[in-house]
């Protein structure tokens, strides 16, 4: 069974599932997906909860219609609805003794490397610490008009930059139809979708709720990202009482296999990133830990060739200037000439405030 195998897990639920159609926080459906998420955690999964519903809630608060409002209130609504939602879900998983955190993001924030290197490490970090986190789109200060649909890619981004081995989109069916099952009752539930095809894309029915637009659509624009991220994408109905379980115990849902492995995924991405914007010459002692599947520290360092940035995509040469490896930065080129040569621990002292150990992180870091 795909979940039960998958390590990390990211799971996106919607307005509709924590809030009815009258405004009434389905209680009980919050409770059941707590009893799921602990589940989980006793498996030793980390996992990541993608949620919609903070401008659902703002406007349960305000006594609003969502469809009434403008982009700027809509900010300041979402602001309103941001507190509501994570007491909402503190309420529910504290009884349970499960620890959250939050992380608000854009899209934006995913598909720039260096922020998407910085969500990665506190993503990992967190699950180190014992704690979930609840990733939010930043609808507070959206630039563009918010549409909730666009969660479900903002799902299959975190699941990208998280290396998640499974994403899970709760919708309001069982998974992708051979037609719309609201209007035909002939329609056949597709289980499994390898190749993400022309005639799988006009298949893709629109649904909208009150407080959820998208559908679909933008289900399947999210399973193109997580099929070339190496990562498995569920679609399942998240209005059973136990969705998760569902899916484990009944698998009546669609699966979206991968079309290459993570560790290809991660390589191609970051061999595939723009040139290269300086190099940097190491010793023997660094080569032979690298081959080891070490990262790279200060002290193996030689010289920096290059201007470059935090996130940067650097070449690794050996000291025949013979390209070993390629990766992305975790200083600027002027912090690394200042760290050079130097112990991890010195690190702190000579930049003047808290940093990394690692130059180059093993995760981030490709070997030609």
């Amino acid at each position: 069974m795909y979940l039960k195998e998958s390590k990390t897990i990211v799971i996106k639920i919607g307005s509709s599932l924590l809030i009815d159609e009258k405004k009434v926080i389905r209680q009980r459906w919050l409770d059941n997906f707590a009893k799921d998420i602990n589940d989980l955690v006793k498996l030793k999964k980390n996992i990541i909860i993608v949620s919609s519903g903070a401008i659902a809630l703002g406007c349960k608060k305000l006594n609003l219609n969502k469809k009434s409002i403008k982009l700027d209130k809509s900010q300041a609504v979402a602001s309103i609805g941001q507190i509501e939602l994570m007491n909402l879900f503190k309420r529910v998983f504290s009884k349970r003794k499960i620890n959250l955190s939050q992380i608000l993001i854009t899209l934006e924030d995913t598909e720039q490397r260096r922020r998407a290197i910085n969500a990665k490490r506190t993503l990992e970090n967190l699950f180190e610490l014992g704690y979930i986190p609840v990733v939010n789109e930043n609808d507070s200060i959206a630039t563009s008009e918010i549409k909730y649909g666009d969660n479900d890619r903002l799902a299959s981004r975190v699941a990208q930059i998280s290396s998640a081995d499974c994403l899970v989109l709760l919708s309001d069916v069982d998974g992708l139809y051979s037609k719309n099952p609201k209007l035909f009752k002939n329609a056949k539930l597709i289980s499994e979708i390898r190749n993400l095809d022309n005639s799988i894309e006009k298949i893709a029915t629109k649904s909208i709720s009150e407080y959820g637009t998208g559908g679909m659509r933008t289900k399947i624009e999210a399973a193109k990202i997580c099929q070339n991220s190496g990562c498995l994408m569920v679609i399942a109905n998240g209005l059973k009482s136990r969705p998760i379980n569902n899916i484990i115990k009944n698998n009546k849902c669609t699966w979206f296999l991968p079309k290459v492995s993570k560790l290809h995924a991660r390589k191609k991405w970051i061999i595939s990133s723009i040139s290269p914007k300086g190099d940097i010459i190491v010793d023997d002692g660094a080569i032979a830990a690298l081959k080891k599947g070490k990262s790279l520290l200060a002290a193996g360092i030689k010289k920096v060739n290059g201007k470059f940035n935090k996130g940067d995509h650097i070449k690794i040469l050996n000291k025949e200037l013979t390209e070993f490896a390629r990766g992305l930065a975790s200083f600027s080129s002027d912090e690394i000439r200042i760290i050079q040569g130097k112990h991890s621990n010195k690190i702190n002292e000579l930049l003047g405030y808290i940093s990394k150990s690692e130059v180059i992180h093993k995760d981030d870091m490709v070997e030609v």
